[in-house]
């Protein structure tokens, strides 16, 4: 009994080391958020209960140097995925978002939005081999304001969020790839 007792000792003090080691600690983070992601699905709003975005002068700076300005944006569907470098549940939602923006770019207007400096995020779509355009801004509109990341929203060609989904989520999902027609339909 006592060999035992040993046994889960060790195991117990390993768990706590590799959660406390920074090197380790965010490798876990990521791949526990990238299991909650499958569970975690993305859910259309009522239509009695969604908000409009509107199509103000709001200009967002890309990190390729284009500027868009998302009165531009208006009778299109837009895909809005508010981020950062820093944050494991966004970095763990990330491969599946670079997947659905492969097969999308062409019909849905895709914005990255995070407040990480343009140096910071070409070093980290460089190590991950992601190519999305990514955008800055120095305001945002207040039916897209957010605390809490990531934050994604999936607005209709009438201005509308129809998605409106906080933390990990597997993007490339059929239930989402369904949406996205649907709505490109409309």
């Amino acid at each position: 009994m006592k060999k035992h007792l040993t046994l889960k000792n060790i195991v117990f003090l390993i768990v706590v080391i590799v959660i406390i080691i920074p090197q380790t600690r965010e490798p876990l983070q990521i791949l526990l958020h990238k299991g909650l992601s499958y569970i975690n699905q993305s859910s259309m709003i009522d239509e009695s209960e969604r908000v409009e975005v509107k199509h103000t002068n709001w200009k967002l700076t890309a990190d390729d140097g284009s500027v868009l300005n998302f009165s531009d944006t208006q009778d299109k569907v837009v895909f809005i995925n508010i981020w950062a470098t820093w944050c494991p549940p966004c970095i763990a939602e990330m491969p599946s978002l670079q997947e659905l923006y492969n097969d999308y770019r062409d019909k849905v207007t895709f914005v990255f939005l995070t407040s990480d400096g343009f140096d910071v995020v070409k070093k980290f779509k460089e190590k991950r081999n992601f190519d999305f355009v990514v955008h800055n801004s120095e305001r945002i509109p207040e039916a897209l304001f957010t605390k809490s990341i990531p934050r994604t929203f999936i607005i209709n060609k009438k201005g509308e969020i129809v998605v409106d989904e906080s933390g990990a989520v597997d993007w490339n999902s059929d239930t989402v790839r369904s949406q996205l027609n649907q709505l490109l339909s409309e």
